[in-house]
């Protein structure tokens, strides 16, 4: 015996969403054997898309039952049946919550007709219940009301019944071991199953194709999977979107963070919320002016061609630069830390010793200057990490030249490496980001038996 139900909500996401009208319809396979319909009074404001929507507003619904006043028939006409709705994760996870909140257990096997229809009927370009009944010709009337949208669904479901083969196609659904009714209702089970339990990178896609999420893994399948189980209001909406995933393997975890770190910045996914940001880069330089005196500064990387380094922040920059006026006794005008004055007295730093004054040689400290410009370099190495590849035949390849990260790759394991440039030629290029430089930062720390120091060039 199965009940497709259909609901109305106020539409405050998954957690927040009360239900305004249900409509349960009891279906033996052949003909409706019981209906129950009622509005609900959901004891919050409908908010006026809704009303757009479906033409429920607060005046309708004010003196509808409360859920609680009509639970028991709910209960008891969904008793021993299969929970049947079209995209029925929604409805079932908006009545388990609410009935949750009154301290009532709803659990029922459920059979979704998005997933259904895909199966029995495949190729349409869209499996919404609208789309979906005028491609088969289904009558649907009272569109966007619990009780029109849940009768279109039992004629559908009717149909889905009548198809050949279709007692295997429901054993597979209802085998808890299946997954079917934890996959989002408009992804393809091929889809998931072709994902592989290796690291890399995994790319949800909505309708359009657009990137609405990216993920790193150890284990794509698994990872993935957990999406599906994961009831937060976000990950529902996520999922209910997807309908395709792509995946990139890495062989290892430090090459997929970075894999996902260079997706979120360069596709901006709508559900991807840390690593969003575009952190601009500072780099430290050195420019001699037409009196011949050196100058440390900073500035956006984009107007600097070779940087001594590179930072994340102008707060950051200034630090820097202070550390190194001091060290070396340098000037806080030359170094750029106090600009628009004819002579330096910086509040941490005080005066220099006179070259802004005239009181010192310009020879020696352009040699001060040198030596700092010396110190700062030197901190930049060359080296190049390797990791386990995306199969036993190759390595990856996770190239830094003078401190930057430059990028990854993949080479074969008889293929040697003599300098930073033989790498290269194997590597996808990469511009350094904050999350990339602690990436790898991080990696090092712990694991310096991995790094081949490549020297200066």
């Amino acid at each position: 015996m199965y009940c497709i139900i259909d609901i109305e909500t106020t539409g405050n996401g998954i957690k927040g969403n009360k239900i305004t009208e249900i409509a349960i319809f009891k279906f033996n396979g052949k003909q409706i054997t019981e209906e129950f319909t009622s509005l609900v009074n959901p004891e919050c404001e409908i908010p006026p898309f809704i009303t757009g929507l479906t033409g429920i507003d607060n005046d309708t619904v004010r003196n509808a039952p409360l859920l609680k006043d009509i639970a028991e028939d709910i209960l008891r006409i969904t008793d021993g049946c299969i929970f049947v709705a079209h995209s029925v994760n929604f409805d079932y996870n908006v009545i388990r919550n609410e009935f949750e909140q009154l301290g009532i257990s709803f659990v029922r096997k459920k059979l979704c007709t998005v997933r259904l229809s895909r199966v029995v009927f495949p190729g349409y370009r869209s499996y919404s219940l609208g789309k979906l009944c005028s491609s088969l010709g289904v009558p649907l009337e009272n569109r966007h009301r619990a009780r029109g949208d849940a009768h279109a669904t039992v004629l559908l479901f009717s149909k889905i019944l009548n198809t050949e083969g279709i007692d295997i196609t429901l054993k597979r659904f209802l085998n808890a071991r299946s997954q079917e009714a934890t996959l989002p209702p408009s992804l393809p089970k091929a889809q998931y199953i072709r994902l592989p339990q290796k690291p890399g990178v995994y790319h949800f896609k909505n309708d359009k194709g657009e990137v609405i999420y990216t993920g790193k893994a150890k284990n794509i399948k698994k990872r993935v999977l957990s999406h599906f189980y994961d009831k937060s209001e976000k990950e529902i909406k996520m999922c209910r979107a997807t309908q395709r995933i792509d995946f990139e393997l890495s062989g290892n975890e430090l090459v997929a963070l970075l894999m996902e770190n260079h997706a979120i910045k360069k596709l901006y996914p709508l559900y991807n919320r840390a690593q969003k940001k575009k952190v601009p880069r500072i780099a430290i330089f050195s420019y001699e002016d037409r009196e011949g005196i050196l100058h440390l500064a900073f500035s956006k990387i984009n107007s600097v061609p070779q940087p001594l380094t590179t930072l994340y922040s102008l707060t950051e920059s200034r630090e820097f630069l202070e550390q190194i006026c001091a060290k070396f006794e340098l000037c806080a005008k030359y170094c750029h830390l106090q600009d628009g004055v004819a002579q330096c007295n910086h509040f941490r730093l005080g005066p220099c010793s006179g070259i802004c004054r005239g009181k010192e040689d310009i020879i020696e400290y352009n040699l001060k200057v040198q030596k700092a410009i010396d110190y700062v370099t030197s901190e930049r190495e060359n080296y190049i990490i390797k990791e386990q590849g995306r199969n036993p035949e190759e390595d990856a390849l996770i190239v830094v030249r003078d401190g930057l990260y430059c990028g990854y790759g993949f080479i074969p394991k008889d293929q040697q490496i003599s300098s930073l440039e033989d790498a290269m030629a194997y590597v996808t290029p990469q511009t350094e980001t904050l999350e990339a430089k602690r990436l790898i930062s991080s990696y090092t720390f712990k694991n310096q038996n991995k790094i081949l120091l490549m020297g200066q060039e």
